[in-house]
C-alpha cells in the first residue's frame, strides 16, 4: 500500500480494523497495564480507573480474541479466580503504544491549544475559511 511518499505494508483492508481495534484506548490502556505483570480482573479496574465493568470485560475479550492477551482461570481456589496476561504477541505492541502515549505526552499542550484555536474559529462567523 502506497501513502503519499512512503509505502506501507500490509493490505488496507486488513490493516484498518485491526488499527481500529488496537489503537481504542480501553483497548491500549489494558495492554500497558498489563505489561507490568499478568493481573486479576479487579486489579484490572482499579487501575484503568474511569474503564466500566461492561466495557472492560468487552475489552478483555476482544484482546484474547485477537490473541493479545491470555485469560488462565485458576479453578482449584475458591471463588475460582482468573488472571490475564500479555500474549508474546501482545507483548510486541507495549514499545509502539508506549511510544504512542510519549508521543501524545509530549504534544499535549500544543494540541489543546490548536483544538482552542480551531473551535473559537469554528464559533466566529466572520472567520475566514481556507
Amino acid at each position: 500500500m502506497k501513502l503519499g511518499h512512503m509505502s506501507v505494508p500490509g493490505d488496507c483492508n486488513r490493516i484498518s480494523p485491526i488499527l481500529s481495534h488496537v489503537g481504542n484506548k480501553w483497548a491500549a490502556l489494558t495492554i500497558l497495564v498489563l505489561s507490568e505483570r499478568p493481573k486479576r480482573y479487579n486489579q484490572l479496574r482499579r487501575e484503568i480507573e474511569t474503564i466500566s465493568q461492561r466495557m472492560l470485560t468487552v475489552t478483555l475479550r476482544g484482546l484474547e480474541r485477537d490473541g493479545l492477551v491470555a485469560r488462565e482461570v485458576f479453578a482449584h481456589k475458591t471463588p475460582p479466580q482468573v488472571e490475564y496476561s500479555l500474549t508474546p504477541l501482545g507483548e510486541t505492541l507495549v514499545q509502539p503504544l508506549f511510544a504512542l502515549c510519549e508521543w501524545s505526552a509530549l504534544n499535549c499542550t500544543e494540541i489543546e491549544r490548536n483544538q482552542a484555536a480551531h473551535d473559537g474559529e469554528a464559533g466566529d462567523p466572520h472567520a475566514s475559511v481556507a
